[in-house]
């Protein structure tokens, strides 16, 4: 059981990765001030919810867990992204950067994997090294961000990101499959 919430849990991130990965490409500052908005909107909640449960609470249990405090970051923090979502915008190189290096962890789990696969003698472990090759180029080049042009850069990063979770779904079929084998004899 645990091994199908882990594979279902998986599946469900790649499908929201190529999901997220379309929208960018349908409007990449639409969808990305919206999820700006939507995130401030969350953290003002969250905000109002921890200052509302401070003045709920005994004064020395209110006292320990700082949550006026946090409260009010959290509401400060809300405000920006909804009435600064451009800031963000402007800073997307930035958060690319991040993506990237994030794609290039993901790139040297899955060299685990395919060494894995390969010494286990399972069948299509190719499948599993192309993805991590892919997993290092688009690294490479977000990292190295040669394009100018924010749009492109976007465009490639939400290409990027539907391939890598077309990738990983594979990978995640091949290794289901190689498991139940192995379960299976």
């Amino acid at each position: 059981m645990k091994k199908l919430n882990l594979f279902s849990g998986k599946l469900l991130m790649c499908v929201c990765e190529v999901i997220v990965g379309i929208l960018l490409l349908i409007n990449p500052i639409g969808f990305t001030t919206s999820i700006i908005r939507t995130a401030g909107v969350i953290l003002c909640i969250v905000g109002v919810l921890c200052a509302w449960r401070y003045f709920r609470t005994a004064p020395e249990a209110a006292q320990q867990e700082q949550g006026l405090a946090k409260g009010v970051c959290a509401i400060l923090g809300g405000l920006f992204c909804i009435f600064r979502s451009g800031w963000f915008i402007v800073t997307f190189p930035v958060i690319a950067m991040v993506y990237g290096i994030i794609i290039l962890v993901t790139g040297v789990v899955r060299l685990q994997w395919t060494v894995d696969m390969f010494r286990m003698k399972r069948e299509k472990w190719y499948f599993a090294a192309a993805g991590t090759a892919l997993s290092f180029v688009f690294a490479a080049i977000i990292l190295t961000n040669p394009f100018g042009a924010v749009a492109f850069h976007t465009t490639f990063v939400a290409i990027s990101l539907i391939v890598d979770a077309v990738a990983d779904l594979v990978i995640l079929v091949f290794i289901k499959s190689s498991i139940e084998k192995t379960n299976g004899n």
